[in-house]
């Protein structure tokens, strides 16, 4: 199902590159909006347990990856996947400069270095479902903790993104949430002035702390920056109304 979504009415979207600014058409994120609902959609038709077997955090991480791919497709080669896993930005920017740099490691594509972070730049993407109340908060108040699968919008009191490293700029942010069951995209969200201080403390693994990975959460002027360069939100009031009220209104997501 093709959902509404409103968005900005400006028609260029400014990446901050290595040497130059580059300018993308905001109908590329339209686009890869709808290659994504598509693909996300086929996936549950045809893998019915697949999401519940990720668990949310993966999940989150899977439409981050499916983001990628899609806004990749909508651009038609300007924009390519990062060859490798662990590499940044997720996506490269070919640029006749990214071009003339990629193609210079074509021989040597085993090599991770190259591409973490790759020299000509790109744009990185992540995706979170927000934050909701605790079990307990909520079963004070007779209701109970969305599941994996049920809609959070009534729920919902804050989000952020999270980061291996302070230096993450040119990011695509996505929100999403639940639709019938299906992981929906409910805001995307665009910074190209990210600074070092616009991310926390980097937290390392505690010892014995299982797989963990150090990780940056986003502070709440480097999300309020976000929030000031949206892109796109789903045509859904509940959404609007709590992007507005948690980034403090200004600069307000709006139908004009």
């Amino acid at each position: 199902m093709r959902r509404n979504y409103i968005f900005r009415k400006q028609k260029k979207l400014t990446i901050n590159g290595t040497k130059a600014f580059i300018d993308f058409d905001i109908e590329l994120f339209k686009e890869a909006i709808g290659i994504f609902d598509e693909k996300i959609h086929k996936l549950s038709e045809t893998a019915e347990e697949l999401f519940g077997i990720l668990g949310m955090r993966n999940l989150s991480a899977f439409v981050g990856e499916l983001f990628v791919v899609s806004l990749a497709k909508a651009s038609k080669g300007l924009l390519i996947k990062n060859p490798h896993q662990d590499g940044y930005p997720d996506l490269l920017i070919m640029t006749d400069e990214g071009k003339k740099h990629f193609e210079s490691l074509v021989k040597n594509m085993q090599d991770k270095k190259p591409f973490s972070g790759f020299a000509t730049g790109g744009i990185e993407v992540k995706a979170t479902c927000g934050s909701v109340p605790t079990p307990a908060v909520l079963s004070k108040k007779g209701l109970r903790r969305p599941d994996m699968g049920d809609q959070r919008a009534t729920f919902l009191t804050g989000y952020d993104w999270k980061a291996h490293h302070r230096e993450t700029n040119n990011l695509v942010g996505i929100v999403w949430d639940f639709f019938d069951g299906v992981p929906t995209i409910v805001g995307l969200f665009f910074g190209s002035t990210l600074k070092e201080t616009d991310w926390g403390k980097i937290v390392q693994p505690k010892e014995g702390g299982g797989r963990t990975t150090s990780v940056s959460i986003m502070t709440r002027e480097g999300i309020k920056k976000m929030y000031d360069g949206w892109v796109a939100v789903l045509d859904d009031q509940r959404y609007i109304d709590f992007f507005n009220k948690f980034n403090g209104g200004s600069n307000s997501i709006d139908r004009a």
